[in-house]
């Protein structure tokens, strides 16, 4: 039996899948630029500007982001940890207050809940972080101070919280009580089984920040050895403009600079790599996640 399309349907599925096509375009044009622009010469760049295909063939800007490969694959191996470490930990203490904070059971989570929403108004700031981290904790030069900074998002308590709320019903957690599950058996057992499309979007998320994080390397880390991979790539680029600044007052020198805008693309290339892998195995998770909302709303 052969299912006829309506000519409204046909004429939708024309509309819907020009617009994605449009759509995906959009997306892959940006991170051609940023591949054209990598290979390109640093001339070609600066002479005629970004292009969809390198008018000057070049790995100039690659081989100077590998000049100390040591180096860099030192920095990739602590951002690899403290975003592992990092994301793992930081996804179980946000799930468990988050689960604790929707329990009704629970005395104080109206107090609790005060709590963790008036530090998303109000904060200390950077000064009274840095003299807590550094005089009262002893964390300089400390891979914890990599992690803890970025550890416990109040926004992504109240995403979990409201999830669980919405799509775990209290007869299951009542029943489970019945049987004789304790509070953590509970949340091991039943909760995290059942929020995993929202855990695996909030943990995304996460790894995001921890990898992309160079602010606090900048302030509690100056060891070599512990130095992630963004905050090198800054320092890297931070060097090459002063070098291109210094030499730009010496002519006969401005061959031998480095380059800088085509080692801004093969820097964004050698970030974004990781993630672009990452990302496929939590997508039917991170759909999911997005869309408990819209479904349960």
């Amino acid at each position: 039996m052969h299912y006829r399309l309506s000519k409204d349907k046909i004429l939708f599925n024309i509309i819907a899948y020009t617009f994605l096509m449009a759509f995906t375009v959009c997306c892959l044009l940006p991170f051609l630029f940023v591949l054209s622009g990598a290979l390109s010469s640093e001339r070609s760049i600066l002479e005629h500007g970004y292009s969809l295909f390198p008018r000057e063939f070049s790995l100039s800007a690659f081989r100077t982001l590998l000049a100390m490969p040591g180096d860099i694959l030192n920095a990739y191996g602590v951002t690899v940890t403290i975003t592992v470490l990092g994301t793992a930990v930081g996804l179980f203490i946000t799930a468990m207050a988050a689960y604790v904070l929707q329990r009704k059971c629970f005395p104080h989570r109206n107090a609790f809940a005060f709590f963790f929403y008036f530090t998303t108004i109000f904060e200390g700031g950077i000064v009274p972080k840095y003299i807590l981290m550094i005089r009262y904790l002893d964390m300089k030069n400390n891979l914890l101070a990599l992690i803890l900074p970025l550890l416990i998002n109040v926004f992504y308590i109240i995403i979990i919280r409201s999830t669980i709320s919405s799509s775990l019903p209290n007869s299951l957690i009542e029943s489970a009580e019945i049987d004789g599950a304790g509070e953590f058996q509970i949340f091991r057992k039943i909760v995290i089984p059942l929020s995993k499309p929202i855990l695996a979007t909030v943990g995304l998320f996460m790894a995001l920040e921890y990898w992309n994080d160079w602010f606090n390397a900048m302030l509690y880390v100056d060891q070599k050895s512990l130095i992630p991979l963004q905050y090198y790539l800054y320092k890297m680029l931070s060097q090459i403009t002063m070098l291109r600044e210094l030499v730009s007052k010496v002519p006969q020198m401005t061959a031998v600079t480095p380059p800088e805008e085509s080692f801004k693309m093969a820097m964004t290339l050698v970030t974004i790599g990781p993630i672009l892998l990452l990302y496929p195995f939590v997508q039917k998770y991170f759909v999911s996640g997005i869309m408990v909302g819209a479904v349960k709303g």
